[in-house]
């Protein structure tokens, strides 16, 4: 059998939420990151990350999503079974959403192991990834949650990290270890011990585990997501009525933190690049430099960009031309109706640019 054939019990499942406002003004709530190109493939992180988990389980694909992006969704998937989308009437945060896709999954393939991935990362070496996906499947088949682990490449303070402990032996999985710990996003020199001790490795949300296991697992902390989810699951039309009664709450700190604890967690080595473009200055490493203006990384038309004596990011989507000159590390993002002029030393900033316009009533702008 290739090792690229589909896994026969297994089921990917993408929660697609978020807003990505460290990206405004490109990514917002109507819409979000993962609907956009943002590495100039000419496909959305959302399309990206569908077609790389295709080889995996084919058409075992569940997209979980808002309503308010529902209708995108399918658009830029219309492969995807109508059944296979679930629409969140609200957003409660990771662990509701996979709950959900679990319970919907497990009603159809009591066996199932499923992979939950974001929507909205970015995945090099895809045949490195479905790799990682497959040695996890199999220690995940044992009854463990099983995370992909990310090498890190520096300290950074933005990621939460994975303690590795000793091996966890499965057959067919070589690299599988156990997780010691999670452990939130440190500080500076934290993450740079973390880094030159290797027994540290970030935290991308990646988690493969049988549907039953989860909804196990999630049963011992917290009955009342099972229970709501198995609910909807068998009676689709209840959701507006169970939904908003859900726990709102990660799947971290609901089931891996915990489970890590009592001894429940494996991890594999994802040594592959992984970004989850959380900021303009993760954008810009993900974007080739331009050959007309060195040190310039452009999204969008090159020829609306002019620039001279200039490094750092532009983005130009209003139709109108661009031009920096003798500015090092800015960021320029011009759209129709809002432009943003900032530095890669403050992108982690633009969060509170959002809370500011939600606070003075230009929700048209979020």
């Amino acid at each position: 059998m290739s090792s690229e054939e589909a896994i026969p019990d297994f089921w990917s499942v993408v929660p697609a939420g978020g807003s990505g406002t460290r990206l405004w003004p490109l990514s917002r709530r109507s819409a979000p990151k993962f609907l956009q190109d943002l590495t100039g493939s000419g496909r959305s992180l959302l399309q990206d990350t569908a077609a790389r988990l295709t080889p995996l389980s084919q058409d075992r694909l569940v997209v979980v999503t808002g309503i308010l992006h529902a209708d995108a969704v399918r658009e830029q998937l219309p492969e995807l079974a109508e059944d296979r989308l679930l629409v969140e009437p609200s957003p409660r945060d990771s662990m509701p959403a996979i709950a959900l896709a679990a319970a919907t999954i497990e009603r159809i393939d009591p066996d199932a192991v499923l992979g939950s991935f974001a929507a909205d990362h970015v995945i090099g070496q895809p045949e490195t990834f479905r790799r990682c996906v497959r040695e996890a499947v199999q220690v995940a088949r044992a009854g463990a949650l099983v995370t992909l682990g990310i090498q890190p490449s520096y300290p950074s303070t933005g990621f939460g990290y994975i303690e590795v402990g000793g091996p966890w032996r499965v057959d067919g999985a070589p690299s599988a270890h156990r997780v010691d710990t999670f452990v939130e996003k440190p500080d500076r020199a934290t993450a740079e011990r973390y880094l030159a001790g290797g027994r540290h490795r970030w935290n991308a949300g990646i988690f493969v585990v049988r549907a039953a296991v989860l909804l196990e697992m999630l049963g011992t902390w917290h009955p009342d997501l099972v229970e709501g989810a198995r609910l909807i699951a068998a009676e689709p039309r209840r959701i507006q009525d169970v939904w908003p009664s859900m726990t709102k709450i990660a799947i971290d700190h609901a089931v891996a933190e915990p489970a890590a604890a009592a001894g429940k967690v494996a991890v594999i080595p994802g040594d592959f690049p992984w970004d989850d473009v959380g900021d303009f200055a993760s954008l810009a490493t993900l974007l080739e430099e331009s050959g007309d203006h060195p040190g310039l990384r452009i999204l969008g038309p090159r020829d609306q960009v002019i620039s001279q004596d200039s490094s750092g990011v532009v983005a130009a989507h209003a139709g109108r031309t661009v031009v920096t000159l003798g500015v090092p590390d800015v960021v320029v993002i011009d759209t129709v109706d809002a432009l943003l002029v900032t530095t890669r030393e403050r992108v982690q900033d633009v969060k509170g640019i959002v809370e500011t316009l939600q606070r003075i009533g230009r929700e048209d702008l979020t």
